[in-house]
């Protein structure tokens, strides 16, 4: 280029002879600025992913926060005055920036209602997404068909159709205590735990005691083994847990995008409560896989 524009120089610049000038603008900038919109193009695309991975962590932090409020609420009531579990939430919500109104609105969906009074219906959402994954969503609302309506829309972006998908999983109830200082292990709530209707108990890979019943028998072992023993409870949900034989691989490449995609759009969907999938890692980035874990309820 440096030759070019010395041999350029070089021409007389009368009329009728070849100089820079006569060179068109769009010419003189494609020299300059081809290499610059490179560069420009491959930090504008690291920006976006490391957007589309931070949104990522950040919407599963708020959804931990959202499912404590709405568990505490219902467990002991909805006024923090007399509920410091619930106040405790509260402030730690605060502190990770979730908003007022999504504060609100969880403490009340934890009392069955939304904040202006409507009573809240629960249902289940089904669908099958290419490539023959199954995701069952726990859906809380006043309105049912028009959050059917919308969630069938955000399904159907990414190939996936509203159909039967419960015979992929099991319908169990899952209470987490936190390990805390009290030393217990298993061992020490067996016998309150299975008599409060527990069928299965194990320790998790944080040290906290995790008890596994049938859902009617969820709250029972909430407040027996708890209150008995002093236990914190981190988590008490009724999951769609997927059946090891019926699991569906997913690797990387334009159908983990959607998937991806669909999961982070339904998690901010306010009425869905709880998104349970049989899919299985394939081969895919741990970056990617990440993402997908942090939007399902496992």
């Amino acid at each position: 280029m440096a030759s070019l524009a010395r041999a350029i120089r070089s021409f007389p610049s009368s009329k009728g002879s070849l100089n820079q000038s006569s060179i068109c603008a769009q010419c003189r900038r494609s020299f300059l600025t081809i290499p610059s919109l490179q560069s420009g193009h491959n930090r504008w695309s690291k920006i976006k992913h490391d957007k589309a991975f931070n949104d990522a962590k950040k919407t599963a932090i708020f959804t931990r926060f959202t499912k404590n409020l709405i568990l505490f609420s219902k467990l002991y009531g909805s006024d923090p005055n007399l509920n410091p579990q619930l106040a405790s939430v509260i402030a730690a919500a605060k502190k990770a920036g979730l908003s007022k109104d999504k504060i609100e609105n969880s403490i009340a969906r934890g009392q069955g209602r939304t904040t202006e009074g409507a009573v809240l219906e629960s249902m289940t959402f089904e669908a099958i997404v290419q490539p023959s994954i199954a995701i069952i969503l726990d859906i809380e609302t006043d309105k049912k068909l028009r959050a059917l309506q919308e969630i069938r829309e955000i399904v159907k972006k990414a190939k996936g159709v509203n159909t039967a998908a419960k015979f992929f999983f099991s319908r169990l109830g899952r209470v987490v205590f936190k390990k805390g200082d009290s030393g217990l292990d298993v061992d020490a709530i067996m016998d309150d735990a299975l008599e409060a209707g527990a069928e299965d108990l194990e320790t998790d890979s944080d040290g906290n005691l995790v008890v596994w019943t049938q859902p009617t028998s969820t709250m029972q072992v909430c407040q027996d083994v708890g209150t008995k023993f002093g236990l914190k409870i981190q988590s008490s949900d009724i999951i769609w847990s997927p059946n090891k034989e019926t699991e569906a691989k997913l690797d990387g490449g334009w159908e983990a995008a959607k998937f991806t995609e669909m999961l982070l759009e339904l998690r901010r969907y306010v009425d869905v409560q709880a998104i349970y999938s049989n899919v299985a890692r394939g081969d895919i980035s741990d970056e990617e896989w990440e993402k997908i874990e942090q939007s399902l309820d496992t």
